[in-house]
Order: structure tokens, then sequence, then C-alpha cells
């Protein structure tokens, strides 16, 4: 079996709001138009939004992965030349999942190891467990902020949470919805400097989604905007986004923590 390494990106945002949900949609398809094989996992489990953004219909989601009814392999839509593991709506279980349950789910993606090269996560607003135990499980966290206060506020107590309880260090910040490329920027400073005066985190910045009239649009028409406005100011920095994300370095040992693919970093090392 080819070791090859692949990248687990977590796409979080504290609340709702952000756009969180249509940015792993379409940076998944970036990365797709790129030429990798991506797997797009809606792990939002009281509210299932991936398939609505993507104008498909899920028969079976990962809820019945959970009950040992079906594998991974046989919930996946495949659509647009990306991979997509749609959550349940509103099952009360899965929301309320423990942690044995979680990774569970997180083991589960082992078998899938040779069909993908990336896996993006979209996870809920707010910082559930589940939450928290995905995003730990990921490699890259990147952490969605627009400028709101409570897009700041709420994206300062998530890396806090995660620093404190889970001790990670690393966050990717991106600035969404920006009226230019330099007001992205400075709402990183902003973030940065508060975060580092209380925290002891690396943070680095993954640049800005601008501000766009055709994501409304794109939303209504349930194709993401990177399809169906594929010249638009959006589209350009989902594509720019693809390539900075794709040039991070993919972590190959493990962490001794719950990981996605974590069998195969250890076989690697043996």
């Amino acid at each position: 079996m080819g070791m090859h390494p692949i990248q687990v990106l977590a796409v979080t945002g504290g609340k709702g709001g952000v756009g969180k949900t249509s940015i792993s949609v379409n940076l998944s398809l970036a990365m797709a138009q790129a030429g990798r094989r991506v797997v797009l996992m809606d792990a939002d489990l009281g509210l299932a939004n991936v398939d609505i953004l993507m104008g498909v219909k899920a028969d079976k989601t990962i809820a019945e992965v959970m009950a040992g009814v079906c594998d991974l392999r046989d919930v996946m839509i495949e659509t647009q030349g990306i991979k997509i593991i749609p959550a349940s709506s509103g099952v009360q279980t899965l929301v309320n999942m423990g942690a044995n349950q979680h990774a569970g789910i997180i083991h589960a993606f082992s078998d899938l190891s040779d069909e993908l090269d990336v896996l993006v996560i979209d996870t809920a607003a707010g910082i559930s467990d589940s939450v928290v135990s995905f995003v730990r499980a990921a490699q890259e966290v990147l952490v969605v902020v627009c400028d709101e206060p409570s897009s700041m506020t709420d994206a300062y107590a998530l890396v806090k949470l995660l620093n404190r309880d889970c001790q990670l260090r690393d966050f990717r910040i991106l600035a969404n919805m920006t009226r230019s490329p330099q007001e992205g920027r400075n709402l990183f400073n902003r973030f940065a400097a508060v975060t580092s005066k209380f925290l002891d985190v690396n943070l680095r910045y993954a640049g800005d989604i601008p501000f766009d009239e055709t994501v409304r649009k794109a939303v209504q028409r349930q194709k993401p905007v990177l399809l169906s406005y594929p010249g638009g100011r959006a589209a350009d920095g989902y594509r720019r986004l693809a390539s900075e994300v794709l040039g991070w370095p993919v972590r190959t040992e493990a962490t001794g923590q719950l990981e996605f693919f974590v069998e195969r970093l250890v076989q690697g090392m043996a």
C-alpha cells in the first residue's frame, strides 16, 4: 500500500453566520479542480447543510454508519468531482454522541485512506463536544472570522477552549467577506493581538475570501459559487485559498492523540 500523506483540515468558526459551510464546500471543490481527491465530511451533526448547498439528496447518512448498518463508503455521494459524507439533520443521538462514537467515526475513515488526498471537515457552529473531537483529530484547524464583533469573540472563545482543553497551539485564520485584502490582514492582526495577550498559541493568516454579491445568488441556486460564478471575486479567492492550503506541509507523525488516519501514521513509523 502506498503511504501517501493525507491532509486533514477542520473548518470552524465559533458560532454560525460566518460562511463556514460555504467555505468548506468551495474550498473542497477548488482543491478538486487542482487535481486532488477530496472528501468533504459534513460534521454539523445537528443541522446538515452541505448537501443543501450542493443541491444533492442524501439517502444514507453518518447516522447509519454509527448504527453499524453500513460503512462510510456506502454513504458517500460523489458530485462535482468531490465526495461528500452527509450529516443527518436533527438526529438527536448524533448531537449527543459520546467520545467512543466520535472515535468510531474517526477510525472508520482508515478504510478510505487509499482513496483520498484531502479530508475537509465542516464542523458545527459553536463549541460542542463533537466540534472539539473532530477538530482535535484534524491536522489543520482553519478558523473563519469576519468583520463583526461577535465573530471575533466567538472565534476567540473557540481557540481558547481548544488551546486549554486539547492543548492545540496552531491555528490558521481565514477572513471571510472582506471588502479589501487589507481589511482581511487588519482583521487577522486585531485577532492575533488579543489572542497573544492571553493565550500561548501560534496563529497564521490563511488569506481572505472577498465579499461578492454572487455568493448569495449561488446559495439561492443551490450551486456553489465556484461553479456558478467561476469568474467572480469569491471564486478567485477560493482558488487562491486552495493553492495556499495545498502548500501547507502535511504532518506525517502521530501526536499520540486520536487522529484521522493515525493508524497509517503509526505504520509509517514502524
